[in-house]
């Protein structure tokens, strides 16, 4: 990767930049921010964030733009797949990477900065892979309010010089689905999926199986009809996270015998409901109250315990 790339300092969560621009002027943005650069490689996931980003990129540059998927236990086949047609339909070219972090005892123990050692396995393999592409930037999807959650990935971000355009541009989530609906990005409204790890609470060993039972669980789920769901992992006991609005058809009789017999084949013996429905980065909502007021949750943390069970 060239030496002289400028790695642009991000905003505070704030300060956002350009707080009177809509998002087709900020789209227009990251076109000339874009330009510039002639050969970027893109950490691609296949949710709209990353997949904004290489859209525009693949837009601007063409075949320099190389969209790079980090394939891993924690990446579920589902979204793969997803991934890999989305890219097609905007003609992206693709390398998929291995990062095997489970091999990497500090991940695997599943600490509090546990995105750390993540990221860190996926932007080594990056910086090869934009070293033989002659690339001048690598890029992620991280967006502006991505800066005021629990994100130790982002420090591997800074270590290994990834740009984030779109927080240098203030891009808020709905900016970023309209300028994907806008460009007809397939992703545009699709619910966020972070890594399957993310269900298991720290402290927890993150293990092939325990991945396998979320994966096959939350597929599980989909399969009957719950689109947006979490299958929060407590060794035998699955609490499911689904939207407020989804609740009530979740114990619907039919319904509920036939999730607690999905969930009892993945290989759950208890299956439990929140009912404070769904939250996005939840288990970080834990270990914040947990470590207690000013307490750094990479020095320490408490584990949570498992939820009590809710016989169906």
């Amino acid at each position: 990767m060239a030496s002289n790339v400028l790695i642009q300092l991000l905003p505070t969560a704030s300060e956002r930049p350009h707080p009177a621009l809509s998002a087709d002027q900020r789209l227009a943005r990251l076109r000339e921010l874009l330009r510039p650069l002639a050969r970027v490689v893109v950490a691609y996931s296949g949710g709209v964030d990353s997949s904004l980003v290489l859209a525009v990129a693949r837009e601007e540059l063409g075949d320099g733009a190389l969209g790079v998927i980090g394939r891993s236990d924690s990446y579920s086949e589902r979204e793969l797949a997803l991934a890999l047609d989305q890219a097609r339909a905007f003609g992206a070219r693709i390398e998929v990477v291995t990062t095997g972090e489970l091999a990497d005892p500090e991940f695997r123990s599943n600490p509090a900065d546990r995105c750390y050692h993540c990221k860190r396995a996926l932007y080594r393999e990056l910086s090869g892979v934009a070293r033989r592409h002659g690339a001048s930037a690598i890029l992620d999807g991280t967006i502006h309010d991505d800066l005021s959650d629990h994100r130790p990935g982002r420090r591997a971000a800074e270590e290994g010089a990834v740009r984030s355009p779109l927080a240098e541009l203030g891009f808020t989530k709905a900016d970023v689905r309209a300028a994907a609906a806008a460009l007809g990005i397939a992703s545009a409204e699709k619910p966020a999926s972070p890594c399957l790890a993310s269900r298991i609470p720290y402290g927890t060993e993150i293990t092939r199986e325990n991945l396998a039972m979320i994966e096959r669980a939350e597929d599980a789920l989909r399969a009957l009809g719950f689109a947006d769901v979490r299958v929060r992992h407590y060794g035998e006991t699955a609490r499911i996270e689904v939207p407020l609005t989804e609740l009530s058809r979740l114990a619907q009789s039919g319904v509920r015998e036939r999730v607690v017999e999905a969930l009892k084949r993945s290989g759950y013996t208890r299956v439990t409901c929140d009912l404070e429905g769904l939250r996005s980065g939840n288990l970080n909502r834990e270990l914040e109250k947990s470590a207690g007021p000013g307490a750094d949750a990479r020095a320490g943390m408490a584990v949570p315990r498992a939820p009590s069970t809710i016989r169906p």
